[in-house]
């Protein structure tokens, strides 16, 4: 019985599915890239948000291809703005009194990326996600850097994808 068990619990973990998108679509030839800082022009601006943002893309460049960041004049250049950045109540708690048992946040950013080699695979285009967060007693403030973060991994796949998985 118990060699059965395992042999079920093998047999699902080597059929599980996996992707890695590592040198996904990138030409051989594409030896650099170029991550320009993304500006925080959101109506709600936080001030570490542009530099962790334009890190979280280059930290997704460095681990995921061969490319080389450089700060000029890569064969691939990710530039652009943070356009949205909001917070919203989205589970309510007590119906006499009203109050955000959960919130949203949302982060929005317009990239333009250039692919110097083959300009089809250039785009400019918005990309939105959001992370919700219950308040459970702590101040908003607490939960914000573990949102962040988490957006921040969900926006830079999004992106990566886009450039160089071509789905």
């Amino acid at each position: 019985m118990k060699t059965n068990i395992v042999m079920v619990l093998l047999l699902a973990v080597l059929s599980s599915c996996s992707y890695s998108f590592g040198g996904a679509s990138i030409p051989p030839e594409m030896k650099t890239a170029t991550v320009r800082v993304f500006e925080n022009t959101a109506p709600l601006v936080v001030p570490t948000l542009s530099n962790q943002f334009t890190e979280a893309v280059k930290t997704r460049i460095r681990n995921q291809t061969s490319l080389s960041i450089t700060p000029t004049d890569g064969q691939a250049i990710f530039e652009g703005q943070i356009t949205g950045y909001e917070i919203k109540p989205v589970a309510l708690q007590n119906s006499n009194v009203p109050t955000a048992g959960a919130n949203r946040l949302t982060i929005t950013v317009s990239v333009k990326y250039t692919n110097s080699l083959n300009t089809k695979a250039s785009f400019d285009q918005s990309f939105s996600r959001f992370y919700d967060f219950p308040l459970n007693g702590a101040p908003v403030q607490s939960l914000l850097p573990q949102a962040i973060e988490n957006i921040n991994k969900q926006l830079t796949e999004d992106i990566f994808n886009r450039a160089f998985a071509q789905w």
